[in-house]
């Protein structure tokens, strides 16, 4: 029997008992989608990160729990070289990798895993490099092919990056999904086994939860990592209950089939808070959810024509029937609570008949567009359907004929790449590491085209500004460069900014300890049930 039988008969018997929610020692969570994969590196959902990284992997650099502050992970420490270009990483000793049944491993965490994780990413002709598709969003988007020269092993337990530039975000970034470790000898041993593919599949890492088994659209189950570097969880058992309908979520937690659930609907919220059977928490989000037009193509390609379809755009009433007083609108393409805001910027005005004006004065009569709005719920978009709609009612006041589509989550993600897409979607950021950079430069940047820059943007000057910026060191400077660009940024208008959310976490009284990531993540480290 091979690995894959393996895995789809085990998931096949836990997902009967995946509404056990009071089984001793196991949580369950209501997750809202499926994980495109388990590879982290490959993707850039959090539905994936919550599947994968922040349970399976760790990374040199970590995020303390609740903050956006960077501490140490598999690295002990690290150097900084004078001239800002080298970092070297001191490894932590003793950290155990997981095993399934195909792969029990025969040494410790060590530089290897390190190297593999991050060249993989970097060598075109690396044997890893093209294995499930090869699409290093966020590497590539933030232009790590040419920023990182080298990586080398100094020893079992130092690796150096030597960088053809300063990075001020660099440590930052070392702490973000992407830059999970992987277990170098897995990957060789499933390459020898002719199924390189399991290390997306079947994950191995050195995270506080070891993978088990995966029914697409049912259900993930993972067990405690006992041998954990850090201390182990209290729990025994953590299972994903993958349920995309918000009411069903809700439904679930009420009856003691989950302890906890993302993205409640604006509708429910005020119930959830005086229901006896739900703790509520909630915290300002640091996100953006935003339509972004494909500059590459006619006639989204003149900066004037976006402008005019932002004008048509009615935020408020958006605010009003999608998020229903837990939004506010975003005039901006990162959130306000960011250090670098520049709340000096007016927003577009809502104005329809200056919005059909200018697109007259352009030459655009007669414009049928497409918008796509998502499948499935996000902190920035709790029902982007909806919100589709009421754009469509706003563009066809000022001439524009919208037809509204949606693919399946991991499709719909696959397909908003591509260069030639048609028309305006719907998406939306939250930060992965508390710095201006990861949304102009992941989001905006020429390096994120066909990538996370879903605009497919590349204007000089805004590019200018970022680049120099993730050069200096100096806060005051990097902060008037930021803000600079932002200024940009509105003048040329590749997105229409929508709206920054609150969010909001509903879960059993009888979880503790666990904590809102202002990132965004679900992060079930340090969390435990009450008896």
């Amino acid at each position: 029997m091979n690995l894959r039988s393996r895995f789809a008969m085990a998931a096949a018997a836990l997902a009967l008992s995946a509404g056990a929610a009071s089984a001793a020692g196991t949580f369950v969570y209501c997750s809202e989608g499926s994980p495109e994969g388990f590879d982290p590196a490959l993707y850039t959902s959090g539905t994936t990160f919550d599947a994968s990284s922040k349970s399976v992997y760790n990374r040199l650099m970590q995020f303390d729990t609740g903050t956006t502050n960077v501490v140490p992970g598999l690295a002990e420490s690290y150097d900084v070289s004078e001239d800002g270009k080298e970092y070297t990483f001191h490894l932590r000793q003793g950290v155990k990798f997981h095993s399934n049944d195909q792969f029990t491993p025969t040494r410790d965490f060590n530089a290897d895993d390190v190297i593999f994780s991050f060249e993989r990413q970097r060598l075109d002709d690396h044997p890893y490099n093209a294995v499930s598709g090869g699409t290093w969003e966020y590497f590539e988007g933030m232009s790590m092919p040419d920023l990182i020269e080298s990586i080398e092993k100094v020893d079992d337990h130092t690796v150096k990056f030597v960088l053809t530039r300063p990075e001020a975000p660099f440590v930052a970034n070392m702490a973000m999904d992407f830059a999970s470790i992987l277990s170098a000898e897995y990957a060789e041993a499933m390459m020898d086994a002719g199924t390189p593919e399991m290390l997306n599949q079947a994950p191995i890492g050195t995270g506080p939860f070891q993978f088990l088994a995966y029914q697409k659209d049912a259900v993930i189950r993972y067990t405690t990592n006992q041998d954990y570097w850090a201390e182990p969880s209290s729990l025994d058992n953590l299972i994903f209950a993958i349920t995309p309908d918000a009411s069903v979520r809700y439904q679930k937690l009420k009856a003691g089939e989950c302890h906890l659930m993302p993205y409640p609907n604006p509708a429910d919220i005020e119930a959830m808070k005086s229901d006896p059977d739900v703790n509520m928490m909630q915290q300002e989000g640091l996100n953006v959810g935003y339509l972004a037009y494909n500059t590459t193509v006619a006639p989204y390609d003149n900066p004037k024509v976006r402008k005019a379809l932002n004008m048509a755009i009615d935020k408020q009433a958006i605010i009003d029937v999608v998020f229903q007083g837990s939004g506010e609108i975003a005039k901006n393409p990162m959130p306000p609570t960011m250090w670098g805001y520049n709340d000096a910027i007016e927003d577009d005005p809502f104005d329809p008949e200056a919005a059909k004006a200018m697109l007259e004065a352009e030459g655009v009569t007669d414009l049928e567009m497409k918008i796509w709005a998502m499948p499935v719920q996000r902190p920035y978009n709790p029902n982007a359907r909806r919100m589709a709609e009421l754009m469509q009612a706003d563009f066809a006041n000022i001439g524009v004929d919208v037809e509204i589509v949606s693919y399946e989550w991991g499709e719909y993600l696959a397909r908003s790449r591509e260069m030639n897409r048609d028309g305006a979607i719907l998406l939306g950021w939250t930060g992965d590491n508390g710095d201006p950079d990861n949304f102009l430069a992941v989001l905006l940047g020429c390096d994120a085209r066909e990538n996370s820059n879903r605009a497919q943007w590349c204007y000089e000057p805004f590019e200018d500004l970022i680049q120099e910026a993730k050069v200096v060191t100096d806060p005051a400077e990097r902060t008037a460069l930021y803000e600079e660009a932002q200024v940009v940024f509105k003048d040329q208008a590749p997105w229409a900014t929508i709206a920054h959310s609150v969010v909001f976490v509903p879960m059993s009284p009888k979880v503790q300890n666990f904590k809102i990531d202002p990132l965004g993540g679900f992060i079930f480290d340090g969390v435990s049930l009450a008896d």
